[in-house]
């Protein structure tokens, strides 16, 4: 396959925050990964010498070494730091984005700056048994889909690019098959009610989190 047909992103661990880190820690990946440009590489948090982190991207990003550069799970006021401090915006920010924590604030403010959101754990785990969802299955029944293709639905109405997780064949090809429906306002209302402004899978603003995720180490 041509690569230019294909768009590749990885993360920068936070354990390599820091610029010579940062720098390091690309051409490691590029190696594992065997390619000579990115198309974009994440920040993974906003812990540690991110700045540092942020201004080596910018020196790849000016190289054409990536052909964008961004952040994950950035909360508006970090997010609004960085790129007020630095030269280039953050292309992407990716955050936890799905029907029971819908990021309506963090998505008004990513879209008057003009930075993608991207939503990861679009299917929230399956947490709080999404899947079964009563309002889900309703809408689903109503366009002979699943509840996965309408969550998927759901964010891609909204202008949020998602990215599912499977390992599954058929569920891959099940999470393509999303672009021959489409919700209507009653639809996108039903599931916007379901919002509770909260995680089913870790507290951010846990200062236990920030303490575990700053300290896991994943080389030597």
């Amino acid at each position: 396959m041509p690569r230019e047909e294909l768009f590749v992103t990885t993360k920068l661990w936070v354990q390599d925050h820091g610029y010579d880190n940062t720098l390091n820690a690309f051409d490691t990946s590029m190696k594992k990964l065997g390619l000579d440009y990115l198309d974009l590489y994440l920040i993974h948090k906003p812990y540690g010498d991110y700045y540092g982190a942020w201004r080596a991207m910018e020196r790849l990003y000016k190289e054409g070494r990536l052909r964008a550069i961004g952040v994950t799970s950035f909360w508006n006021e970090r997010l609004a730091d960085l790129f007020n401090c630095n030269e280039v915006k953050p292309a992407v920010n990716q955050i936890e984005t799905n029907v029971w924590n819908q990021k309506w604030d963090e998505a008004a403010f990513m879209k008057q700056h003009h930075i993608q959101q991207e939503a990861w754990a679009p299917f929230a785990e399956g947490n709080n048994d999404v899947f079964k969802n009563p309002v889900l299955l309703q809408i689903a029944h109503k366009y002979n889909k699943t509840t996965g293709q309408v969550m998927l639905r759901w964010l891609l109405q909204r202008g949020i690019v998602v990215i599912p997780k499977s390992v599954h064949k058929e569920r891959m090809e099940e999470n393509m098959n999303v672009f021959d429906f489409q919700l209507d306002e009653t639809d996108m209302e039903a599931i916007r009610s379901l919002d509770t402004k909260k995680s089913t899978i870790y507290d951010e603003m846990d200062p236990q989190i920030s303490l575990f995720i700053g300290s896991r180490k994943i080389h030597d």
